[in-house]
C-alpha cells in the first residue's frame, strides 16, 4: 500500500460494519499490536490505530502508532482525547449517529463534532492535532450519506482537516450496485466529489487507483498534489 501511494496506514482489529460482532480488548490487541510493532519502524509512513477502546489505543501508541482514529463518536467519555493530549498525537473525531433517529443529518453531525472539538481542546488536545470525520455509514441512511458527501464543505467550515471514508461502503452498493466493479467506481465518484467539497484525507482500500483520483481532483481544484 505504501508503494502504491498510501501516506498513512490505518490499522484496525475489529470490523465496524453495523452487523459485525464485537470483540474483547484482549483479542483486539492480539490482532493489532504485534502487527503495528513489526511495521511501524520500517514502512516509512505514519501508522494510525483504528479503535474505540482506550487500552487498545494506549498499547498501540506504545507499539509505534502515532495517530488515533476513534470511530465511536464518544472520544471524550472514553478517555481517548485525554490519551491523545497526553501523547501529543493527532486524533480523528467522528460523527457517529448509530442508535439515534436523525432528520437533519448535517445539523446533527456538525453539532456533535463541534462538541467533541471543544471538549477535546478543554482536555488538552492541541487544535492542530484534531481531524474530523463526518462518519459516512455510521447510523446514517443512504440519502443521508449522499448528503454528507454533497455538503462536505459545511463540515470543512468547522476549520479542521476532514477525513472522508466512503470506500466500498453500503450506501455505494445501494446506489450503483454491489459488485466489486460497481463499488469501486462508486467509491471513485464519491472521492472526487468529496475532494472538491473539501476533504483533506481519504481512507481507501484500492490505494493505487484512488491515489490517481485524488491527484486529478486536486489538480482540477488547483491544489498541489505532487505525491
Amino acid at each position: 500500500m505504501v508503494k502504491e501511494g498510501a501516506d498513512i496506514i490505518d490499522v484496525g482489529g475489529e470490523s465496524t460494519r453495523p452487523d459485525a460482532d464485537s470483540i474483547s480488548a484482549d483479542e483486539e490487541k492480539r490482532r493489532v499490536i504485534p502487527f503495528i510493532s513489526s511495521i511501524s519502524r520500517d514502512i516509512g509512513v505514519p501508522v494510525s490505530i483504528d479503535t474505540y477502546k482506550y487500552e487498545v489505543a494506549a498499547e498501540a501508541l506504545n507499539a509505534g502508532a502515532c495517530m488515533i482514529n476513534d470511530i465511536c463518536g464518544n472520544s471524550v467519555e472514553s478517555g481517548m482525547v485525554k490519551l491523545a493530549a497526553e501523547k501529543n498525537m493527532p486524533i480523528v473525531l467522528t460523527g457517529n449517529q448509530r442508535g439515534k433517529k436523525i432528520t437533519d443529518i448535517l445539523e446533527a453531525v456538525t453539532s456533535q463534532l463541534k462538541d467533541l472539538i471543544e471538549r477535546s481542546i478543554a482536555c488538552g488536545v492541541r487544535p492542530e492535532n484534531i481531524i474530523v470525520d463526518p462518519g459516512v455509514g455510521f447510523g446514517k441512511t443512504v440519502e443521508q450519506n449522499l448528503e454528507i458527501v454533497r455538503r462536505l464543505d459545511e463540515i470543512r467550515a468547522l476549520g479542521y482537516p476532514v477525513l472522508l471514508g466512503t470506500s466500498r461502503k453500503s450506501f455505494i452498493a445501494a446506489t450503483v450496485g454491489s459488485s466489486q466493479e460497481e463499488r469501486f467506481m462508486g467509491t471513485a465518484a464519491s472521492l472526487a466529489i468529496g475532494i472538491t467539497r473539501g476533504a483533506d484525507l481519504v481512507r481507501v482500500h484500492d490505494v493505487r487507483q484512488m491515489k490517481m483520483i485524488c491527484r486529478m481532483s486536486d489538480a482540477i481544484m488547483g491544489r498541489n498534489s505532487s505525491k
